[in-house]
């Protein structure tokens, strides 16, 4: 982790520096002059050796401390931290429905392999993959808040309470509809491949239910697979929220996070992209050690 994170760091540094542009004339607008650039340059380091800028840079990295956002003045990390309850409250429950029903889900379907309801669920699967995000931001929106009038369809409070029951249930409920169709169909490959192998037909022969051994064998070795879906989906999970935080006018950093791309706050978005390469790496080790606690044959070196 310690070299792929320090690979990181270079890349958003030596990338920012080639292709960001000069953040002096960002600042300082059209109408700045040289020596007015000039002064921003020295203010921000940008006169310093390359080598001085990139201790800074990771003197920032250690001490979470990425200085204020060009654009609003605000402190970039007061900026996450207040921003960052507010994505919270709707990502973890679309990780938590993301994770929990897609399994049981495909288990069933795997179990019925073959007669009617597998063919219509894979058929209705595959017609609610082909549909794009937005459309289910515009359907949802329209039949549940302003038929039905469930819910509202933007609006945030300070109230976690009020957020989880009131504000965060549409959005967690598009994300968990877009989600929920290509996790079934995948998880029912992976039980249908476990399904295959010498050891099913080894339990069937000692007289095992199907369900018995759809629930204790076949379900703990697709875990792995499973486990390793959801690693590699958290990531655009995080960014799947932002745009959703953007749909339901959600105040959390993924609204925050655009605007900084629109502004050119390069502040802001270097530090949204040292977080999420190393959330990234924390969620791969993580997933690396549940593999030891769902297979014992899985050895750690």
């Amino acid at each position: 982790m310690i070299p792929t994170l320090l690979g990181v760091v270079l890349l958003v540094f030596f990338l920012f520096k080639w292709f960001g542009g000069d953040p002096a004339e960002v600042l300082g607008g059209l109408n700045a002059s040289a020596d007015q650039i000039q002064a921003i340059r020295e203010q921000l380091g940008l006169n310093k050796p390359l080598y001085e800028q990139l201790l800074i840079f990771l003197q920032q990295i250690v001490t979470f401390d990425w200085g204020k956002s060009w654009a609003t003045n605000e402190s970039v990390a007061h900026l996450f931290a207040t921003r960052l309850p507010a994505t919270l409250t709707v990502m973890i429950p679309i990780l938590l429905l993301e994770v929990l029903l897609p399994v049981p889900f495909a288990l069933i379907v795997a179990y019925l392999r073959g007669r009617a309801v597998d063919r219509v669920v894979m058929m209705g699967t595959t017609i609610a993959v082909s549909i794009s995000l937005l459309v289910y931001v515009i359907v949802f929106q329209y039949v549940f808040a302003f038929q039905l009038g469930w819910f509202p369809v933007q609006g945030w409070s300070d109230s976690l309470w009020t957020n989880l029951t009131t504000y965060a249930p549409l959005p967690v409920f598009v994300a968990v509809a877009v989600a929920l169709s290509p996790y079934t169909r995948l998880y029912r490959t992976f039980f249908l491949d476990e399904i295959g192998h010498e050891y099913v037909r080894t339990a069937r022969a000692k007289g095992l239910t199907e369900r018995t051994i759809l629930l204790k064998h076949v379900l703990r070795n697709a875990l792995i697979p499973i486990l390793t879906n959801i690693s590699v989906a958290l990531p655009s999970l995080f960014v799947g929220s932002f745009l959703l935080e953007v749909f339901f006018s959600i105040p959390g950093l993924g609204r925050e996070i655009l605007l900084a791309v629109n502004r050119s706050d390069y502040p802001v978005i270097q530090a949204f992209a040292i977080y999420i390469a190393a959330m990234t790496m924390v969620v791969n080790l993580v997933t690396d050690l549940l593999y030891k606690w769902v297979d014992p044959r899985v050895v750690l070196k």
